[in-house]
């Protein structure tokens, strides 16, 4: 996990959008949004669970997910208007 996922993507401001995380293999990711979302941070269980965050989007956003001390694996990502 050492690339992790840095993405500022192009959503539409004051829209509202849900974004799905799963990571498949050992400890876990945490995510940051910049600017802060409030009540979004997050952690990822590499259980291969999906970890479900909705998000109002502001005028620029980046989503970083990066892995934990000593978590392996994969994460995959996909966002959704809502």
């Amino acid at each position: 996990m050492t690339d992790g996922i840095h993405t500022e993507p192009s959503l539409s401001e004051g829209k509202s959008y849900r974004l799905n995380l799963t990571c498949v293999g050992s400890g876990s990711a945490q995510v940051k949004f910049t600017p802060t979302i409030k009540g979004a941070k997050t952690t990822v269980p590499c259980d291969q669970s999906v970890v479900e965050q909705r998000i109002a989007a502001p005028k620029s956003l980046r989503i970083d997910v990066d892995g934990a001390k000593g978590a392996t694996g994969v994460i995959g990502w996909q966002i959704d208007a809502t």
